[in-house]
Formats: C-alpha cells, structure tokens, sequence
C-alpha cells in the first residue's frame, strides 16, 4: 500500500481502501499483534515515519489479556505535533456473516469486515491524510488492546512517549462517533466508568430451620435496593445524569428447601465529571457494609470522567467537518468509554471516526465515501494544525 498512497499523494488524491482491505484481511481479535502492525508498518515507512514497535503484558495464559502489540510513528514536520489515536484490534466476529468477517468486499458501495468501523477504517484515514499532508508533524499512537482490560495498551504507549519525551499538543482518537451521517458527533468528553463486585457469605440451612442458618440473600438485595435508589446527580452542562446499572446477581442454589450459603452481586457505574471513582466505590462500599457487614467488595475503576473544554481543538475539527461535509458536528459526551480517557493525562483530546451503527455487530460495515470523506477531514484538520 505504502507505494500506491505516495503515488495518490502526489497527485493530491489519496484512497484510504486498500489499506483498509489489507487491515481487515488481519484477524486481529484482541489482543492483537503480528500482522495488522506489519500492514501498517509498512504503509508509514514510506511517508517518512519512525515506527516503533513493542510488546507489553504477560502471556495470555496468565489472564493478564497479554502479550499486547503496541506501534508508536512519529514524523518531524511543521506546525505542533498533532497525535492521532486509534486501535486495530477487534472483537471476534462472532458467526452469521453473509460473506468472511475479513474479507473487506466491497459490495454495493459498502465495505464489510471486522474492524471497518471500529476502528480499522478511522486508521487507514489517518494514514492516507498524512500521505496527503507530507509536511505534517504528526504522531500516531495505535494499541492492540482497546476491545480487552486496556491494561498494556495506550498506558503503555503513554509510557513510552515520556520516555522518549514525545508530547503532541493535540490528540484525536478516531472512535466511530458518528451517529446518523458522517461527522455528526464529535466527542468532547466521556463519562467514567467503575464495577463493584459484591460476595455476601452465609450459612447454608434448611429453610424449616432458618435460627439455624444465616440467609445472605436478604442482607444482598436490602443493599441493592438502597444503591439503586441513589440519585448521584442531575447531570451538567456537558453530561447526562450519572446512573448505577446491577448487571448480575448470582445465588446458584438448585434445591427450593435450602438456604444458601453465599449470595453475590455486581453493578456497574457510569459517571460524570461531578464526581470520581474511588469517592463513588467508597460510597457504594459504605451502603452494601451497612445492610451486609461481612460482605467481601471487589472493584474496578475502568476510567475518570474527562471533559475537553470547547476551545482551539474543538473549533479546528469542528471548522474541518463542516469544510468537507457542509454541516458543523455536534459536540457530545454520550456513550460509552475510550482510551482518550487516558491519553486526556497528555494533552486535549477529541474524537471524531465512521458512523458507530455497526460497531461490533455481524456484517459490520462503511460506506467507501464516508472513508474517503473522514480522510479528507483528517487532512483539513492537519492543515489547520500546521498554520497554529
């Protein structure tokens, strides 16, 4: 590819599909390595990158979701270094395709294959941008490990760029924020994301003798009831209303004249920049200790709630949308988490990719002139960048 998009680029005309087609063609279920960094490696050599290649993560096997595969291309150009963002791994396809998840056909101006928009196909736009702006000054920051834990992915890539004192001025991840037409959402925020585990012993019984056993199940659903009736807020000017979602609930008794022994349960906060993780575990973990004080907790923090300002990064893509498409996007915090949450800890970071209809679903698929219009976005936005 990297010969055809220097050709393109001479000419002014860069096409992001082949790329994207030898991407797809990589099965690169998370946690991805080998192939899918070889096909980018090569398209970025030729444009004048430095492509710095690493593993990190302890073999899968160990149930760390490692070894992960991490690539970090930086090219001297004018203007501030500008960073993009993205992954190119994926979730496993799953079964029911009309044609193989990693075929990147091209039927009736759609392309399909896993990955095409989340997010193999907002990488492939980014590298065609850079062949259309060679004197950019632009990195690219790109994991195999966005879809699993997220623990040695763009940490680890953070990592590496302080160690090698690389720090962009700006940042876009590429996450398929598009909703009904291309460039109609720009993110400018996420919300955080946190889970508590929650493991209620007891003692097994008869439930004719129950001065003879100790039922957890109640102790379990009292806390559950006083969490789920907790308003966190009302939302602010830029975030919906933080919400607590139980997702599980777990007994596993298969006799109805036994009481059980343990009872367990676990939930799921989503929560906006009024608050932070650890205050909110700690909340949660006082309520369920107030109705079950032998309750064992376990959490997980997943990520702070980050917002980017409206300001200079907004106005320029938000100008760069509406250059190419004719309309401005929307800037929104919904939805879901991504790694700008970490990379938020560098510099201002934004989020602008394909529509999100298909994300993670069977047939999973672009229309080609939504990629060549996202491509022709990333430029206009270099271009900007270089006159700042």
């Amino acid at each position: 590819m990297g010969d055809r998009t220097v050709r393109a680029a001479r000419d002014g005309l860069v096409d992001a599909l082949p790329l994207l087609q030898q991407l797809i063609a990589c099965d690169s279920v998370t946690p991805a390595r080998g192939a899918v960094f070889d096909v980018l490696e090569a398209a970025l050599t030729p444009l004048g990158f430095e492509v710095d290649r690493f593993l990190s993560g302890e073999p899968e096997s160990a149930g760390s979701g490692g070894p992960v595969e991490n690539l970090l291309a930086v090219r001297s150009g004018s203007g501030p270094l500008f960073a993009f963002a993205g992954h190119v791994d994926v979730v496993p396809p799953g079964e029911g395709w009309t044609g193989s998840p990693w075929s990147g056909e091209v039927r009736g101006g759609m392309l399909y294959g896993r990955g095409a928009c989340d997010m193999k196909g907002a990488v492939a736009a980014f590298v065609a941008a850079c062949a259309a702006e060679p004197h950019a000054h632009v990195a690219l920051i790109i994991t195999g490990d966005e879809e699993g834990p997220a623990l040695y992915g763009t940490r680890k890539l953070i990592e590496r760029m302080a160690e090698r004192g690389i720090r962009p001025a700006m940042c876009l991840v590429g996450e398929p924020t598009s909703v009904s037409r291309l460039g109609d959402t720009v993110k400018i925020g996420r919300r955080g994301s946190a889970y508590l585990w929650i493991d209620v012993p007891g003692r097994q019984g008869h439930v004719a003798y129950p001065h003879l056993a100790d039922n957890p199940v109640p102790k379990l659903v009292r806390a559950m009831a006083a969490i789920d009736a907790l308003v966190l807020d009302e939302g602010t000017d830029w975030f919906q209303a933080s919400n607590i979602e139980f997702t599980d609930l777990e007994v596993g008794n298969p006799t109805g004249n036994v009481i059980p022994g343990r009872a367990k349960g676990r939930l799921s906060v989503r929560f906006n920049d009024l608050h932070r993780g650890p205050a909110l575990i700690e909340r949660l973990s006082a309520i369920v200790l107030k109705h079950a004080p032998d309750a064992e907790l376990t959490h997980r923090i997943a990520g702070e709630a980050f917002l980017t300002e409206p300001g200079e990064l907004s106005i320029l893509l938000s100008e760069a949308v509406e250059e190419v498409t004719g309309r401005p996007p929307e800037l929104s915090t919904s939805g879901g988490t991504s790694d700008a949450r970490f990379l938020v800890a560098v510099c201002p970071v934004i989020e602008l990719g394909l529509i999100n209809a298909t994300m993670h679903m069977v047939d999973e698929a672009i229309a080609v002139e939504d990629l060549q219009a996202l491509t022709a976005i990333y430029g206009a936005v270099l271009r900007r960048v270089k006159v700042c």
